[in-house]
Order: structure tokens, then sequence, then C-alpha cells
């Protein structure tokens, strides 16, 4: 379960203070499949980098399967991201020099899974979302848009986090190719047991989602649920 108790979030600029999130509070259960939508400069995307535990909230606590990630010392966050997350960029992030193959096989690498382990895992991921043996040994160049975001997400699930951070994952594809996108990290929440929030400004994206938040200048609250699923602090 993630439970994100009263967040803020401040910055300086000039002289002024600028409050990108404000008293934020939610939790989410275990296998969920959420979205928070917000336009740009809401505070979606900061609230994401702060799950990711790319930075640090200036007030509150966000406890990630009993632990509060917002104390950790940053040898633990290292291994924290490394293992527990997967990160899905809009822009892939896929490294053009490297096959597809090789893009997923390079973080369990960093994460010490044996060889002959990593490339069966890498080719078994690449399988499940639909890129072939043949696009598996292709850069990234030569597959369209959508395959690359499948390769990406591929990539995320290497080191079987427990929870995938999906920014704009649709932003860069057309409906249809977004749609199956979507459509697909749905399908991994509820076969792996994986938690999995986006952050958009797609509307269209809540459909597919067990929990929607909308966020307004810092602010969030719950905009639906299905039965059961999270709660709003």
């Amino acid at each position: 379960m993630i439970k994100v108790d009263n967040i803020t979030k401040k910055f300086k600029s000039g002289d002024n203070t600028v409050i990108a999130l404000d008293s934020v509070s939610f939790s989410i259960n275990k296998g969920d499949f959420a979205s928070i939508i917000g336009k740009s400069g809401s505070g979606k995307t900061t609230l994401l980098a702060l799950l990711g535990a790319l930075e640090k909230p200036t007030e509150g606590s966000i406890i990630v399967n009993d632990e509060d990630i917002t104390k950790m010392p940053e040898s633990k966050l290292i291994k924290y991201r490394r293992e527990k997350i997967g990160f899905v960029f809009q822009q892939y992030n896929l490294i053009p020099n490297l096959t597809a193959l090789e893009n997923v096989i390079l973080p369990m690498e960093f994460a010490g899974v044996k060889t002959q382990d990593r490339i069966k895992r890498a080719k078994d991921l690449l399988n499940k979302v639909g890129i072939d043996s043949t696009k598996q040994k292709r850069k990234p160049s030569r597959l369209s848009g959508g395959e690359q975001q499948r390769v990406s997400i591929a990539r995320a699930l290497g080191n079987k986090p427990s929870l995938i951070l999906a920014d704009e994952p649709t932003g860069n594809l057309d409906s249809t190719t977004g749609k199956n996108i979507i459509t697909l990290l749905d399908k991994l929440s509820k076969s792996d047991n994986t938690t999995i929030i986006i952050v958009t400004h797609d509307l269209n994206m809540t459909k597919y989602t067990d929990i929607t938040f909308k966020i307004t200048d810092g602010k969030l609250r719950l905009d639906k649920k299905k039965p059961d699923i999270g709660i709003l602090s």
C-alpha cells in the first residue's frame, strides 16, 4: 500500500515561494491502477517525482509498504528506486545505440541479475508487451512510437517493481496506440498485482483506471473510484 500523508512541496523562485503541492493526502492499495489528472503546472509531475523518491517533500510523509521513503538515507533511496520502482516516461528515454532487448536488459544488469536470467526475462517481457523476436533486435529508431513505449514498459518491469510510475505515457501516441498502452498497463496491474500510477492531462484515460484523482494548483481531490479501491484521507 502507498499512503501519502499531508505532503507539501515548496520551491523558491527569486524572492517568492511557490507551493507546488499543498497538503496532499491519499492512499492506494497494492495492485490498483490509478490516474492523476491535471493541467500543465498543476503539480502532478512533482507528485510523481516525490513518489519515485526523486525529490523529497517540504512536509509530510510517504509510506510505501510500511516504510517512510521521506526519511530514507540516499543509499537506501537508490536501492528503493532500483528495486521497487519502474519509471515509464513520455519521451521513452531508450538508449539509441542499444537494441530493444539490450535496453530492457540494462537495468537488470545494474541490479546484479545473472546474465542468462536477465536475457530470458527481457525476452519474456518484450514478448508479453507485444514486441516479437525480430523487433527485439532493432534499435529504437527502427521502432514506432507505440513500440518504443512498449519497450519502455518492459524495461520498467525488468526488476519486478512493486510500483510503476508513468508520466504522460500516451502523450506522444495516437489515440488508438494510446488506448492499447493503457489497456496493457491495466492488464499488468491485474496479472502481476503491480501498483500503477499514471499522471496525464487526458481525461479519456480515466475510464481505464480503478481510481482517479484530479489535481489543481497543488491540491488533490478524489474524482472517482471503483468499490473498495483507494481511500482519500
